[in-house]
């Protein structure tokens, strides 16, 4: 029952839009124009231009070529050949043996890492954080107060300088 409402409700919403949108000039005889209609009539007058054009269809025809050729791949398979790519592969050889070792050893350390000692040095850690915020937070303090400082001391020059030169003249 409440799907029979939703729709209908949508349904009106989508007339009114339609009146809004058409005005007076939908009224056609005793039925309003509607937008699925119009949108229909639109592309079957587009589809028969583009049909009536030979380059149209050449262009629809050639769609797939343009998009191989907007990939930016494109260019690494027409300018470098698959021997040349197997070269490349075979020079970085020995590097790429040796991080497939290094990634070995990594996975036979994992479990360390898993420990209740790194556990209990990392909540630790989390201690040691907020004390390091609180001093970064100082820090920046003593930052702004030395600017403010050096400011002061700007000041106090221009201050000097015009008191200087309005007791000289």
């Amino acid at each position: 029952m409440d799907s029979e409402t939703g729709i209908e409700s949508l349904r009106l919403r989508i007339d009114d839009l339609e009146r809004k949108l058409y005005g007076d000039r939908g009224v056609r005889g005793s039925r309003l124009a509607k937008c699925a209609d119009a949108l229909v009539k639109v592309q079957a007058s587009l589809g028969n231009t583009a049909n009536k054009r030979e380059r149209v269809k050449i262009l629809h025809k050639k769609i797939d070529d343009l998009l191989k050729y907007l990939d930016p791949q494109f260019i690494d398979k027409i300018s470098v050949p698959d021997a040349m790519k197997v070269e490349f592969i075979l020079a970085e050889e020995e590097f790429i043996l040796s991080q497939a070792s290094l990634l070995e050893q990594l996975s036979g350390l994992h479990p360390l890492l898993d420990s209740s000692h790194i556990k209990g040095e990392f909540d630790q850690c989390k201690d040691l954080t907020e004390d390091v915020e609180v001093l970064f937070e100082d820090y920046n303090k003593m930052d702004q107060c030395k600017d403010l400082t050096d400011d002061v001391e700007v000041l106090f020059e221009d201050y000097n300088k015009m008191v200087s030169f309005t007791a000289s003249s």
